[in-house]
């Protein structure tokens, strides 16, 4: 049986991304859409992939439905390695700074479905450019 994250602990997520990765002093951890956020797990119970597939589709999701003022792609990140932790499985993407344009391009719809989920796999992802 899969363990979906619920609403309040992705909140909770957000709060702890924007304590611990300070970027800007504007930071603040505000909802700007619980709805967006229960969409994004709505979502996630409707794919029909495996637990990759699912976590590509979290970690877009909030990405870009963007449901918090501050802190969407942090929030992102730490809810698929709780996700997949929670399910047996790792996130295989390493701590590193380069991943901040990953995420860009995520945002922006540079990658497929298929390519998000390969590197959430794998660890590899193409270059993002512009």
């Amino acid at each position: 049986m899969i363990k979906y994250p619920n609403p309040d602990r992705i909140i909770e997520y957000n709060l702890l991304a924007l304590t611990i990765i300070k970027v800007k002093k504007a930071d603040q951890p505000k909802v700007l859409s619980r709805a967006k956020i229960i969409g994004v797990i709505e979502d996630m119970q409707k794919c029909t992939g495996d637990i990759y597939d699912k976590s590509e589709v979290l970690l877009k999701g909030i990405i870009q439905k963007h449901p918090f003022a501050s802190g969407n792609r942090r929030t992102a990140l730490i809810v698929t390695k709780e996700f997949l932790k929670n399910n047996g499985k790792i996130l295989n993407i390493v701590d590193d700074p380069e991943h901040a344009r990953t995420m860009l391009g995520i945002r922006e719809g540079y990658y497929s479905d298929e390519e998000i989920k390969g590197w959430i796999k794998n660890g590899k992802i193409r270059e993002f450019k512009r």
